[in-house]
């Protein structure tokens, strides 16, 4: 069998302090991607000479970014009869940073999502997304620069922890007489079952990650977002563990519902950070009515999958929304879309998602001036008229490029200003 890529030969490792968690990072850190599958090679070969041109250009050529190959998905299939080989796991770890493109799961290839298996595998717990607007992109909202958020989803709990049964199957039927036997919970014979875990751990650990990222870029609302009304011992419990975490470990800082109109008079005062929480129903209008009220937003896992893509909607789809998923241990950066094969290999789609996640990678490792020239660049560009298929049928008199074309634009616009 074929092994996987060996480590580059030039570059350094990136580290993490064990007690701050902080990472130490060279000025030529080794960086894993995965290509990804479908449209993944067309999204990526446009996006990273933006990721190093963006590099060259914010710092003269004192630090370098040096790419690792990692194997997943299809191609990885085809090379090492495996979709996710255990290297490519461990390949993460050791780079402690990777960005990879979309990755399609194979029919009745043992995985329930390969995405989802990346995430639980390398306890991935926090699924992060900006969506905030950028000029000139098409959207349906009359105000969409109103929006301004950044989703904190759980990653490992909830009904993505993927435990349930099919209707009819041995342990379905088990678990049915289980419950009506011993808890006098009635259900139909026929039922599939499924079980959603919540506990304090993975709670207060995401909690605890989206109140710090409001304090360190100076947010001043972080809203629990749940279904407790109904769901009082897992969606209701997660609204009181974020509560309890706030107050027990950032209690000099944060301030509650009660406090902003009895104390501060409607106003977060400087220093501090509101700590509130909305029912998830109530929270899809908000979004649309009041988003300006609204910051950080933490969730467990499935409210957070419909919120991160509703709000990116809202300024234009998910070819303009980046992401991560954020461990103590490692990070991945991903483009939020599909693999849209029918589009594989045709240098048509828009590879913002991937470029914006890039800007997003490049803040977590400290480089937060490159990050800036990405998203100077992106907006400006999409401003003067140059933009894919996807945002030019919705902008008249726009100029149609292809995906590596919006990439060559992006780094003249950047060369050029």
């Amino acid at each position: 069998m074929k092994q996987h890529s060996e480590k580059p030969r030039e570059g350094q490792w990136i580290n993490i302090d064990e007690m701050s968690l902080a990472l130490n990072v060279p000025d030529n850190p080794i960086v894993g991607y995965i290509e990804g599958d479908g449209v993944g090679s067309d999204i990526w070969a446009a996006s990273r000479p933006v990721f190093d041109a963006v590099v060259e250009k914010a710092y003269a050529g004192a630090r370098k970014l040096c790419w690792w190959k990692i194997h997943a998905g299809e191609q990885s299939f085809k090379e090492f009869g495996s979709y996710f080989p255990e290297e490519s796991f461990e390949a993460i770890r050791k780079c402690v940073i990777a960005i990879k493109g979309p990755l399609t799961t194979p029919v009745g290839g043992g995985f329930r999502s390969l995405n989802v298996t990346l995430r639980q595998k390398l306890d991935l717990y926090a699924c992060v997304r900006p969506v905030k607007y950028i000029s000139g992109t098409p959207s349906p909202m009359i105000r969409p620069e109103d929006v301004d958020m950044v989703v904190f989803r759980e990653n490992t709990e909830d009904v993505y922890a993927g435990i349930e049964w099919k209707s009819g199957s041995n342990e379905a039927i088990k678990i049915i007489s289980f419950l009506e036997a011993e808890m006098g919970v009635k259900l139909p014979s026929d039922a599939g079952v499924g079980l959603k875990p919540m506990s304090p751990t993975a709670t207060k650990r995401l909690v605890r990650m989206a109140i710090k990222y409001a304090l360190d870029n100076k947010r001043k609302r972080v809203t629990l977002v749940h279904k407790g009304n109904i769901m009082k011992y897992t969606e209701g419990a997660f609204r009181d563990w974020g509560y309890d975490l706030a107050r027990s470990e950032f209690g000099d800082v944060v301030i509650f519902e009660d406090d902003l109109s009895n104390k501060y008079h409607g106003e977060v005062p400087d220093g501090k950070i509101l700590v509130n929480d909305r029912i998830a129903d109530a929270m899809f209008q908000q979004a649309l009515l009041r988003p300006r009220e609204y910051d950080v937003l933490a969730m467990p896992n499935l409210n957070g999958d419909y919120m991160s893509d509703a709000l990116a909607a809202q300024v234009g789809g998910l070819g303009m929304a980046p992401g991560a998923n954020i461990g103590d241990e490692c990070a991945v950066f991903e483009a939020t879309h599909g693999s849209a094969p029918k589009y594989a290999g045709l240098d048509k789609v828009n590879p913002g998602s991937m470029l914006l996640s890039g800007s997003m990678m490049l803040c977590r490792i400290g480089w937060h001036e490159a990050a800036d020239l990405i998203e100077k660049g992106l907006a400006e560009t999409i401003r003067s008229g140059v933009v894919t298929y996807d945002l030019a049928r919705l902008l008249p008199g726009s100029k149609e490029v292809s995906c590596s074309g919006f990439g060559r634009a992006i780094i003249e616009m950047i060369q050029k200003n």
